[in-house]
């Protein structure tokens, strides 16, 4: 199924070397160079099914806007965004049963053994930032394995571009050339060879571009916006920054042949765990997002609390802090939760790296517990010794069946 590559707090590997100050493009400095690990993402991911397929009850509606101010109904983030999802499934399904025309980057001037240098080079950066991912990729298929660290790379560069060392110079326009760059490789006509390593992969597998714009869209919303009015609005910057992850990358972790999961159901698995990802991401780093002028916390629900954006600002832990905090981290449980089971759908080979990921991440939300909630000043991290026994954890995880096929669904 999908990583989903939950964005994280400082700078580190960055596309913003590929992007000048003027927004003209440049070879990065990631083709030769390895830049110090300051900045960490955390890839998870998951496929399988919603709880509200076969009969089961229909999911709980976390989108806090249903009507506008003026009383008329309007469309929820969430609902958008399944309609991406419909769209990204119907896509994969008939994708699969056409070959997929070839565009690969034939306009790149490559050396030989380029593209093989390309996905090494994407392996390094993996390897380099998500050392515990790039271990669980190393069971899958060689294909499969060189595809997701190309998918990797680009996200990463693209994150940096708002968020690296140069994020101050990057503008709406650095970004529209970034998208148009996007264009292109689809089109087998790569810039560098990272690019070509992706547009390689664009050519293996059945990957529509949506999914990368909607990323891009989400930088540029971090360029504009400091602050989310509701839940709607943070759900929809959820999905833009984590949730396309997990649609990109479900054509290349591939479903179980067993599974009896729909194709529908797989890419909402997945977006429901790169939601749940990011939510925690959030809020691990109240204090230091407070530091940078950024709020990414629903404001109708703080002001229901009693609590301003200058409470955040102070950084003190109250009763009040605490009751909210217990809120919003019930609701990034239940993300975890809706999408857990559907870790099993996917192919064997591609379930390790998914579930270490899975369980590791969501153990944060433990870590801001212990920490009495304070996210201000502390930085809730999983130690080291966690992480070690997480992982026969995760591959005893693994071994299961399909849930679809536990459960007796059709």
């Amino acid at each position: 199924m999908a990583i989903i590559l939950v964005r994280a707090a400082s700078p580190g590997l960055s596309a913003a070397d590929s992007i000048s100050h003027q927004g003209t493009l440049q070879c990065s400095t990631l083709l030769k160079t390895k830049r110090p690990a300051a900045r960490r993402w955390m890839p998870c991911s998951l496929l399988g099914l919603h709880p509200w397929e076969a009969g089961r009850p229909s999911p709980a509606v976390y989108s806090s806007l249903a009507v506008n101010p003026a009383g008329e109904a309007v469309v929820s983030s969430e609902q958008k965004v399944y309609d991406v999802v419909l769209k990204q499934a119907a896509l994969l399904k008939r994708q699969l049963r056409t070959p997929v025309l070839d565009a690969r980057p034939q306009d790149m001037d490559m050396p030989r053994n380029g593209l093989k240098e390309a996905y090494d080079r994407c392996g390094e950066i993996c390897e380099e930032y998500a050392k515990t991912f790039y271990l669980g990729t190393m069971l899958m298929t060689e294909e499969r394995r060189r595809a997701i660290w190309a998918i990797y790379v680009w996200c990463r560069r693209t994150d940096e571009l708002v968020d690296g060392p140069n994020a101050n110079y990057i503008t709406p326009t650095a970004l529209d050339r970034w998208e148009k760059r996007l264009e292109d490789l689809f089109t087998g006509r790569p810039y560098d060879m990272l690019d070509a390593a992706l547009s390689d992969t664009i050519s293996r597998f059945p990957i529509d571009i949506q999914p990368f714009r909607d990323m891009i869209e989400g930088m540029r919303s971090d360029l504009r916006k400091t602050r989310y009015n509701n839940f709607d609005e943070l759900y929809m910057y959820c999905y833009y920054v984590a949730g396309t992850v997990g649609l990109m990358s479900v054509p290349v972790m591939g479903i179980a042949s067993e599974s009896k999961a729909t194709t529908e159901s797989v890419y909402s698995a997945a977006l429901a765990l790169g939601i749940a990802n990011q939510l925690t991401n959030i809020l691990r780093d109240v204090g230091e997002d407070a530091r940078r002028g950024r709020i990414y916390l629903p404001q109708d629900e703080l002001a229901q609390a009693g609590l301003s954006d200058e409470d955040i600002f102070k950084g003190v832990v109250t009763n009040r802090w605490r009751n909210f905090m217990k809120r919003q981290i019930k609701r990034a449980r239940m993300f975890f939760e809706e999408a857990e089971r559907g870790v099993t759908e996917l192919s064997q080979a591609s379930r390790w790296p998914v579930w270490a990921s899975l369980l590791l991440y969501r153990q944060i939300l433990d870590e801001i517990e212990a920490n009495d909630y304070n996210n201000f000043t502390k930085r809730a991290y999983v130690g080291k010794g966690k992480k070690l026994l997480a992982l026969p954890v995760a591959y005893g995880k693994s071994l299961l069946l399909p849930c679809s096929l536990r459960n007796g669904q059709t």
